[in-house]
């Protein structure tokens, strides 16, 4: 059996996916009980579940995307891993803390300068990976 040549990214993606549902879910919920179409109405906790979500949908694809390039053009799998659990545990605290806190938390702040560090390594890597350096 031979494996996918992607299949470290696709684990993280998978796990990615499942916090998007989440982050989803919260503003689907939230929209229903406070009878919310469109916008945040005027609701603090909606529009922050508005910004958890949208905001990571503005950094996970791309990050994502450059860690599976890297992995196809055969990065080491230790930094495949590396990136890849980062970027969740990176989503995670930041999801967590702005669904907690409308301004700096712990976990926006872990979040954000993670999320930062891996899509500029994911970057650097998918680069070194064109030119063939082995990293």
């Amino acid at each position: 059996m031979t494996i996918a040549p992607v299949a470290t990214t696709a684990l993280y993606g998978g796990i990615l996916g499942l916090i998007y549902f989440a982050l989803s879910a919260n503003v689907i919920r939230y929209r229903f009980s406070l009878q919310v179409a469109l916008g945040d109405g005027g609701h603090p906790q909606l529009a922050r579940a508005i910004r958890a979500h949208a905001n990571f949908a503005e950094y996970v694809p791309l990050t994502l995307l450059l860690i599976a390039l890297a992995e196809a053009l055969l990065t080491r799998q230790l930094f495949i891993h590396l990136l890849g659990g980062g970027l969740v545990f990176a989503r995670a605290a930041h999801g967590w803390g702005l669904a907690r806190n409308t301004g700096a938390s712990p976990g926006r702040m872990i979040g954000t300068i993670l999320t930062m560090v891996i899509l500029f390594a994911a970057s650097v890597l998918a680069i070194a990976a064109h030119f063939r350096v082995q990293v």
